[in-house]
């Protein structure tokens, strides 16, 4: 197991393998977490704001449904515009 030194400024520098294994690259975020004595690190991705909505539990839960329901086959059938759905919708076909 690797030993890291905490040096001046409390910095610590994560060995090649553990950088290799995580695939982490200079710049790359870490969140750090103090549990029963040890520190715990973990890669996290930073999100645009105006992305957030998209990485919600609801909407990963509504994403995966529709997976599998793609997968499952049930699906509506497919329009060429917007205008033929919109023209589908009002008239109670789907």
């Amino acid at each position: 197991m690797p030993l890291l030194q905490l040096r001046r400024h409390s910095q610590i520098t994560l060995p090649a393998t553990i950088r290799k294994t995580l695939n982490l690259k200079d710049g790359d975020y870490l969140e750090a977490e103090a549990r029963d004595g040890a520190v715990i690190l973990r890669a996290k991705e930073l999100i645009d704001k105006d992305q957030a909505w998209f990485w919600t539990k609801e909407w990963q839960e509504g994403e995966r449904e529709a997976d599998e329901d793609i997968k499952a086959g049930r699906v509506s059938q497919v329009f060429d515009t917007a205008k033929e759905a919109i023209r589908a919708l009002k008239s109670g076909r789907l």
